[in-house]
């Protein structure tokens, strides 16, 4: 059994994705497409501009998933479609990237809706009041300790289960600094502050979980094709409605994608294509079970790689 994951924040790249739009017409399609649906050239920026300029999470939402996108039309273009996959599952953003692969969302509203999410996002705290912070060599029942008692009245909570020794948390600046020293005394191998804009995925960002229910009341969501694995609960969703309540919790809630891989092997998955820029999800899903096989998915060459282990 099979899964196919798509990467977030965090995997962009300057170039990412032009080799295949190079190579697959049906993959240059969704870079023009958003493109239109952005009323703007972003596929320059993601080709040719300023890595700061794309990392800007307004930039960087859409354009990892129009990489995502790109990346599995080139797999159509070679005879594997979405339904090669019994699971699609995405980190934070991904998670619109999955839905898109399975037919959920168009592309275009995808584009719209990942633009208008990464905007919410970074205007939901302003510049400076919060952070993020990385604690490896703590599992998330001490980070989650290590978070409370680091709030001291401000918010600091634990963002992302990543792997068993990665966990994320969020919150306000000063109290997740206290967060990394703390955790630091509790024996993290390394605490570290994340060059990111903006605490996500903490009740901080409740201005932007509002502003994407309206967003997402806007947008029609269609049932997928293949079952999608929730960040929210872990477990795979196929109902409209569902989903769309799932995408707003998603803003303020933890991204469970430790406990999301977990689920996907329970489940049966033994095998497990990451979709677009970058490797860190494979690397994830490696270490929290050494039984799946994970390969990363961004190239031509990945791609002919790809098909022929799915076909074989």
């Amino acid at each position: 059994m099979r899964a196919f994951v798509f990467p977030g924040q965090g995997a962009q790249t300057i170039g990412m994705g032009k080799a295949l739009a190079d190579a697959y017409p049906a993959a240059k399609a969704v870079f023009d497409e958003v493109d239109e649906a952005l009323g703007e050239d972003l596929s320059g920026l993601i080709w040719g501009g300023e890595l700061d300029a794309l990392t800007l999470t307004a930039n960087a939402q859409p354009a990892l998933m129009a990489t995502s996108i790109a990346v599995m039309r080139a797999l159509e273009a070679e005879g594997v479609t979405v339904e090669a996959a019994s699971f699609v599952a995405g980190h934070s953003l991904g998670e619109y990237s999955a839905l898109a692969a399975a037919g959920a969302f168009t592309v275009a509203d995808a584009a719209r809706l990942l633009r208008a999410r990464g905007i919410a996002m970074q205007e939901a705290v302003p510049v400076g009041i919060g952070a993020m912070a990385a604690i490896l060599g703590l599992d998330f029942a001490a980070v989650k300790a290590v978070a409370e008692e680091a709030a001291q009245g401000d918010v600091c909570q634990a963002a992302n289960d990543n792997d068993p020794a990665q966990v994320v948390v969020s919150g306000h600046k000063a109290a997740v600094e206290r967060a990394v020293e703390i955790a630091k005394a509790k024996g993290a191998k390394r605490a570290l502050l994340l060059p990111v804009s903006a605490p996500f995925h903490c009740s901080l960002m409740q201005p932007a979980a509002d502003a994407m229910a309206l967003a997402l009341d806007a947008v029609e969501i269609a049932q997928p094709k293949v079952p999608v694995v929730s960040n929210v609960l872990a477990e795979a969703v196929n109902d409209p409605a569902m989903i769309r309540r799932l995408l707003v919790e998603q803003v303020t809630g933890s991204v469970r994608w430790r406990e999301s891989v977990m689920y996907m092997a329970a489940q049966g998955v033994t095998e497990v294509c990451e979709i677009g820029a970058g490797k860190a999800l494979s690397g994830m899903v490696k270490r929290i079970d050494r039984g799946i096989n994970a390969v990363a998915v961004s190239t031509p060459e990945d791609v002919v790689a790809a098909v022929a282990a799915i076909k074989a």
